[in-house]
């Protein structure tokens, strides 16, 4: 058992570098196609990996309710020679160590992060040992700073709005770079005003849905609606002599997730309100509200607050977070938890001091989290419970009958 192959490449553009010999048309051997000795000119990606110290990368989210920030990494490099100084011409990469320099992080065979440099933070020490540190955002920051076209929509799928949005002139996204899934709520023709933030409206958007919005490990907008059918085709088990073991684990038992109150309201619409007296009788009364969605009509809020009335009624046992230090794994178990992405299901199993029968949940990724230097791997996740409506025919775990089949949210 040994770490995974880490690689950490940055997008330069080193074409008017000395040494560096690109493809040239029409020359009879710089010019030959599906050559990898000449490279097209333009920003293409570095393996900078043998500078590099240590790394950590951060994403997703972390709670139910809360819209997803930008994902970041950090990426520490050994600067004793100056490669990554801005102000020092004899740099291999003088002139692009600068903002918005295109990073990519793989694990193994699985990319785990791409995004862009925000800053360049450079420390000398007297010894010479200095460092560099590199601080990266995904594509969310872009969608921040960006705007969504004045107008009226027309009533359509949440995930045409999004599309839409991308499709903007002020925001034009590459269709290459999405991984939009068919949404399930219709949303409305409310007014798009002036100055309408992009990431803002398409968060609105995703609430509106109640699902996942995402920037995924390869760059690409992710979108996921709330409701899937789950199955056991490549499920990851985290257990203890049982699946993937984990080497810490965080419970949480109470009321952060109990509503039983919910108040929806769209735009322009009316609001409802769904409350379960059960609940309330014994917990007191919890409330949830959520204003200002884009549903086409105030059925959807009815049952969108009843849903949320029902699924959260209850404090919830919930498996918080896992820690995993990869570097321990067998390289099959490597694969699978590096292949985990924001939305992916889980089995964990766990038996609390070997007390007592296992507990099993099933549960979704929403945050995952990356620690990474010359002698470990660690991966933190975080989880929040998925509840199942509906059994899926012949699926060897979703198929069993029970009395906790619920519909899947997310």
């Amino acid at each position: 058992m040994a770490l995974p192959i880490e690689k950490v490449e940055i997008g330069f553009d080193l074409t008017d570098q000395p040494g560096v010999t690109f493809f040239t048309l029409d020359d009879p051997v710089k010019g030959l196609l599906d050559n990898t000795d000449f490279l097209l000119g333009g920003a293409i990606f570095y393996d900078v990996t043998d500078k590099v110290k240590s790394f950590q990368i951060d994403r997703g989210k972390p709670r139910r309710f809360s819209t997803t920030p930008a994902g970041a990494a950090g990426i520490r490099f050994n600067n004793h020679d100056r490669a990554f100084d801005p102000t020092y011409a004899d740099s291999p990469y003088a002139g692009q160590i600068i903002p918005r320099r295109e990073v990519r992080i793989t694990s193994g065979t699985v990319v785990q992060f791409t995004g862009f440099i925000d800053d360049w933070n450079l420390t000398y020490t007297v010894d010479g040992n200095s460092v560099a540190d590199a601080v990266a955002k995904d594509v969310t920051s872009f969608f921040s700073k960006q705007r969504v076209t004045a107008g009226t929509p027309t009533q359509e799928l949440t995930s045409e709005r999004i599309n839409e949005v991308l499709n903007d002139p002020e925001v034009n996204w590459i269709p290459s770079l999405r991984d939009i899934e068919t949404g399930t709520v219709d949303v409305g023709t409310q007014a798009i005003e002036p100055n309408t933030n992009a990431l803002n409206y398409m968060q609105k958007v995703t609430e509106t849905e109640g699902g996942l919005l995402f920037i995924n490990k390869i760059g690409q907008v992710a979108f996921r609606n709330k409701s899937f059918r789950p199955s056991s085709e490549n499920l990851v088990t985290f257990g203890q002599g049982t699946g993937v073991p984990y080497s810490g684990i965080q419970v949480v038992y109470g009321s952060e997730l109990l509503y039983n109150e919910v108040v929806i309201a769209n735009v322009g619409g009316g609001t409802a309100t769904a409350s379960n007296q059960d609940s309330q009788l014994t917990y007191g009364i919890r409330n949830l509200t959520i204003t200002d969605l884009l549903g086409a009509t105030d059925a959807q809020s009815v049952d969108l607050a009843v849903s949320y009335a029902e699924l959260y009624s209850q404090p919830e046992y919930r498996i918080e977070r896992l820690d995993v230090q990869v570097h321990d794994l067998e390289p099959a178990q490597q694969e699978q938890v590096l292949d985990l992405e924001i939305g992916s299901v889980c089995k964990v199993l766990f038996t609390p001091n070997n007390i007592g029968d296992p507990i099993e949940r099933f549960l979704a990724v929403i945050s995952i989290k990356h620690d990474v230097n010359p002698e470990l791997h660690v991966m933190r996740l975080g989880f929040q419970e998925v509840k199942f409506k509906y059994w899926t025919l012949s699926d060897p775990e979703f198929g069993r009958l029970s009395d906790d089949n619920r519909l899947g949210d997310l």
